[in-house]
Order: C-alpha cells, then sequence, then structure tokens
C-alpha cells in the first residue's frame, strides 16, 4: 500500500510532491520521503511518521533551491525497521529510487554489488535497484541502456521511479505488479506521476495507467514509452470517486482490494522455507507455554480464528478474551503467558486497557495493529504491522483478513521456533499462505450471485451463521458484518450448537447461512444443516460442493487447504451484507450508531 509520486515541471515541485504525497495518506504508511534535483544537485528529505514530520523537515532547513524535478514516497515497512535509513528514497552515489512492490532476488544482487564494492546503508530490498543502475551505468556511460539493464535483472513486484545527476533532466520509470499513473500535466513542459488517481486530479486530465512491462523516460518536453503497450485516458474529476477507484462504496473498494493488502501484509515475511518476523526478537517466545489473546469486535473474530490454528501448529495452549470482560473479571495472568492484543487502530480503549493489565503483571506483549504509532504500539513489548491501509469503511473487512493472515503466520513462527511443526506441514502450510492473495480475487459471478440473492433476504425474524473450527468465528463475524450495515439480526453459531437451544427458532422466516468447507468437517456441518433444513429453516450454503438441501447456494472454488475455503467464503459473506444494506437503502460506509475507532469504554 505504499504511495509513489513524481514530477517535472516550472511550479513548485517540493509543494506538489508533498500534496500529492497528503492525497495518498489514506494508503497508510510509516514513513515518508522526497528526492528533488536541480540540474546536478539532489536533496533529500526523509521523516518517520505522519507527512507533517517530513513537512516540517523541509521547511526547517535552509536549502530554498527550486527544484526542475522530484520523485515521492509513502512507505509501509517490509524489508527493515521503519527507521529513517529504510525510507525511500534510497541512494546511490549520485542517483535516488522510490519502489512499490518487492524485489524477490534482492539478496543475490546485494551479495553481488557488495563483492563489486558498493556500499549498503539500508536493510530495504529496494536499496538494490539504485546501486544496481548504477554499477551498469558506470560501465556503459549510458544511463537509457543501464536502465534497461537494471530491469532485466529485477525478478518480483517493482513499481519505480529514478532520478539521478548522470542524467538530470528525466525521470525513468517502469512498471511491473504493482499500480503506476503517468500523466501530462495541464501545464505546458510537464509531466507527473502516482501510484493512484488521486494525486493527479486538479494537475493533469490525461493519463496512461501503466501495463505490465511498460516504461520509459520522462523529462519536461513529453514521455517516450520504451514499447507501444499503453492508451491514454481521462481522469476523473472526483477525489473521493478517485479514492473509491470508482467503486460505490469505500466498503465496496476495501472488500475488492484485500487481495493487494494481503499481498502487503506477507512482504517479506514469507520466505521458500519459513516465516520471518524482523519485528520479533526470539526472547519474546523463550519461556512461553500459554498464549492470551484480547481484543474486541471484528479483531475478537480474528483471534478467536488464530486461537485454532496456534494450539493445531505450533501446539500452545491458546484462549481469547473480550477485552471489555477480561479488564473485570480478575483474571490470572502468569509470566509464562504471551499477552496479544488485536486493534485495527491501536486506540481501542478497552483493549489498551487490558494491554496495560498485561504489562504490569510482568506479562510478555505483542500487539497486531494496523496504525504504527498508536497507543497500542508504544505500549506492547513488540508489534507487527498488518499494513492493510486505511479502512474507511467502519464496518470492518481489510483489517479482519490482514489480521487473521498475520496470526496465522505468527502461528508457524510459533511452531517452527519450537520444533513441533514437521517440515512436510510447514511446506504445505506455506504454500497455502501463497495462494490467499489469488483466493481472495474476487470472482464477477460470486458478487452478481449475492446482488440477486440479496433480495430474497430482506425480511424474516433473523439469520443464523453457522460453522464449525475456524469457521466458528467466521460465523460470527458474517452475522456481525450483517447487524453493523443492514440493522437485520443476526447470530453466530457453532454448528453443533444448533440442537442446544437455538433450534427452537428454525422455521421459513429464519435465514441460516451455512459454511460448509469440503477439507474440515464437511460430514458433520452437513449433518447439523440437515438437522436445521428438517425443521424448515431457509438455507444457503456456502462451499464448493454442492448440498442438495439448499434453498440458495454460493459456490466457492475447490482449494486443498481450508484456511483458502475460509477466505473464500469470507468475501462471500462480506459481499452478501454489502448487497442486502443496498437493497435496504443504508449508508453502507456509516451506518448508524457506530464509530470506526471505539476509545471509550
Amino acid at each position: 500500500m505504499c504511495g509513489i509520486v513524481g514530477y517535472i515541471g516550472k511550479n513548485n515541485t517540493t509543494k506538489i510532491l508533498l500534496d500529492g504525497l497528503k492525497e495518498l495518506e489514506y494508503r497508510g504508511y510509516d514513513s515518508a520521503g522526497i528526492a528533488v534535483l536541480n540540474k546536478d544537485k539532489i536533496d533529500v528529505f526523509k521523516a518517520l511518521g505522519k507527512l507533517h514530520n517530513l513537512e516540517e523537515r523541509i521547511n526547517n532547513t535552509t536549502t530554498q533551491d527550486s527544484y526542475e524535478l522530484g520523485i515521492g514516497h509513502t512507505r509501509w515497512a517490509t524489508h527493515g525497521q521503519p527507521t529513517e535509513l529504510n525510507a525511500h528514497p534510497h541512494l546511490g552515489e549520485y542517483s535516488y529510487v522510490v519502489h512499490n512492490g518487492i524485489i524477490e532476488n534482492y539478496k543475490e544482487l546485494k551479495e553481488e554489488l557488495t563483492a563489486l564494492g558498493h556500499k549498503f546503508v539500508s536493510q530495504t530490498d529496494t536499496e538494490v535497484i539504485v546501486h544496481l543502475f548504477e554499477n551498469y551505468n558506470n560501465k556503459l556511460n549510458d544511463t537509457t541502456k543501464a536502465f534497461h539493464s537494471t530491469i532485466d535483472r529485477l525478478e518480483g513486484a517493482f513499481s519505480i521511479l529514478l532520478i539521478t545527476k548522470a542524467d538530470p533532466t528525466k525521470i525513468f520509470f517502469f512498471k511491473h505488479g504493482s499500480p503506476l499513473i503517468v500523466a501530462n500535466g495541464n501545464e505546458k513542459e510537464e509531466v507527473l506521476f502516482s501510484s493512484s488517481d488521486a494525486p493527479l486530479i486538479g494537475l493533469a486530465s490525461d493519463v496512461v495507467y501503466l501495463e505490465d512491462g511498460v516504461g520509459g523516460i520522462a523529462t519536461a518536453k513529453g514521455i517516450e514509452f520504451f514499447n507501444d503497450n499503453y492508451s491514454w485516458s481521462t481522469l476523473p474529476t472526483s477525489k473521493q470517486f478517485a479514492q473509491k477507484d470508482g467503486f460505490r462504496f469505500f466498503m465496496e473498494k476495501e472488500i475488492y482490494e484485500q487481495s493487494d493488502v494481503v499481498g502487503d501484509c506477507m512482504l517479506g515475511r514469507l520466505n521458500d522455507e519459513e516465516i520471518l518476523f524482523d519485528e520479533i526478537d526470539k526472547s519474546l517466545i523463550e519461556g512461553i507455554n500459554e498464549i492470551k489473546i484480547c481484543a474486541c469486535g471484528t479483531s475478537y473474530h480474528s483471534g478467536l480464528t488464530a486461537s485454532y490454528l496456534f494450539e493445531r501448529l505450533s501446539k500452545v495452549k491458546c484462549n481469547v478474551e473480550i477485552a471489555s470482560e477480561f479488564r473485570y473479571k480478575d483474571p490470572l495472568l502468569t509470566k509464562d503467558t504471551l499477552f496479544i492484543v488485536i486493534s485495527q487502530s491501536g486506540e481501542t480503549a478497552d483493549t489498551l486497557e487490558a494491554l496495560k493489565m498485561a504489562k504490569a503483571a510482568g506479562l510478555k506483549s505483542l500487539v497486531v495493529c494496523n496504525v504504527d504509532n498508536s497507543s497500542m504500539t508504544r505500549t506492547a513489548d513488540a508489534t507487527i504491522l498488518t499494513r492493510a491501509g486505511i479502512e474507511k469503511g467502519v464496518a470492518s473487512t481489510k483489517a479482519f483478513t490482514t489480521q487473521t493472515v498475520v496470526l496465522w503466520m505468527l502461528a508457524l513462527y510459533f511452531g517452527k521456533a519450537k520444533n513441533v511443526l514437521q517440515s512436510d506441514k510447514l511446506q504445505n502450510e506455506l504454500k497455502a499462505l501463497r495462494e490467499v492473495p489469488k483466493s481472495l480475487i474476487i470472482d464477477d459471478k460470486i458478487h452478481e450471485k449475492t446482488k440477486r440473492l440479496s433480495k430474497r433476504y430482506l425480511h424474516g425474524h433473523g439469520f443464523f451463521f453457522i460453522g464449525r473450527d475456524v469457521f466458528f468465528p467466521l460465523a460470527l463475524e458474517g452475522a456481525l458484518k450483517l447487524k453493523e450495515i443492514s440493522y437485520l439480526h443476526a447470530e453466530g453459531y457453532p454448528a453443533g450448537e444448533m440442537k442446544h437451544g437455538p433450534i427452537a427458532l428454525a422455521d421459513p422466516e429464519l435465514f441460516t447461512i451455512a459454511l460448509m468447507p469440503e477439507n474440515l468437517l464437511y460430514d458433520k456441518i452437513k449433518s447439523n444443516v440437515e438437522e436445521l433444513s428438517a425443521r424448515d429453516s431457509t438455507i444457503c450454503s456456502i462451499s464448493p460442493l454442492k448440498f442438495d438441501l439448499s434453498d440458495d447456494f454460493i459456490k466457492t472454488k475447490k482449494t486443498d487447504h481450508y484456511m483458502l475455503e475460509f477466505f473464500e467464503m469470507l468475501i462471500a459473506l462480506q459481499l452478501l451484507s454489502m448487497e442486502i444494506s443496498v437493497r435496504l437503502g443504508n449508508d453502507v460506509d456509516m451506518p448508524r450508531n457506530l464509530a470506526k475507532s471505539v476509545t471509550v469504554e
């Protein structure tokens, strides 16, 4: 979710870059920087935290030069901690680069370049790009050939802007796997770049949304593309529309971007053989015999999902507490317990107070959070950021998804560290994790099916969402999403609990949403759903397998791992809730009575 901007022109380059980065703040970041060039002089400014820190740094400098061009970046830490050295732009001897994505072969490139005498100052994968470029340029004495040679050596996902004193009137650009837009400015001799529409609105109208494999060179005189695989488009005129990327609601956009943010969430943490968390010192898990997870709302559901994964994969006792209850139960806390709190904002009042209680009791603590420098990240011993970007829809979608992915990876990290996870089992889990972004890509047929079904679920006296194992917390989350935005009564239940009371409610006006994964306890939940069908409950099954007793059926793709089914079903639940809310005429992004961050008890 990092952001890129670039500018060539006669206006205030520094201001245009800063304004552009401000338009990208909604994507989320933990550091920011710009590099600006005037003839053969490059100045660079970087700062941790929010953009006002960068702006203050620029304003406090004695440099008052006007610059002919520049590049800027907001960064989520992937390779390396959030530090100024790791912030973009990255430098060589005479060049700077900004980059979104991941360079998969950066280690071998770094070793090669280090052997040739190049000095690296950051922990990032990005820095290899600028050193590789300068290495080729020093040999070829031709910046264009050097840039082509650099691109040819890179593997992974990379959208790049590069400037150099060796060719001070040009911005070199390339796109592969991460969004990048180039535009002719409204004024003469003006070119702009961005990773999203919003920074360009008002400054340009004609843009090229670059396809993978397309790059080129921009100067004040115009843009030279390396190939013909591009076409010009017209920008939208509304910045909010641009931030929504053409979707009707922020919630809809956030559902659709889950595939991308999960990819960002895993960057630098998932390799061929293991899970890596630079954020965690191994001492954090030494002597730990139990995990206690504490959270509220949607974050509680991700924690409940994780409890199954921790016990299954890392063989460590794990229990989950609702933070508002935990605070007042006089809990028993022992120092062999790792206390994990989960919060999208890092400011949830009850969860923060629970964390402070655990700290006071001497427990080691970890926060899974989406906001760096929040109250929880400042309080806990360690932080794992989910990198979901700003979530504007009040009803959480991508925050839940990234929290669940982080906790799944953390369970594998624990299992490997404790030597309880067999190699073949670990490889199977890593293989499944790599497939998660693909499982979250939304099939148009699924969305269309939820739109059609939504008109059948606007009445009745309530909903049961049922599932087993990890699909029970998913059922809770599905019910919560429907309640939040449709204002219809819904409950999530473990499917095996139906006969212990709730089945008394079953009749044709009770709608049952049944999560029926092929790879986990299918026959058990099939039996539970048959009991409800026999009592005339209206059944909507979500499954890769057609269930004959279903009144409605949402078909998910067949996979070989239950967690991939989990994320496929999550998409279906989110879309169904949203489309029911739309049918009812509700405000999808701002449901009544709710706030995005609950900062009071």
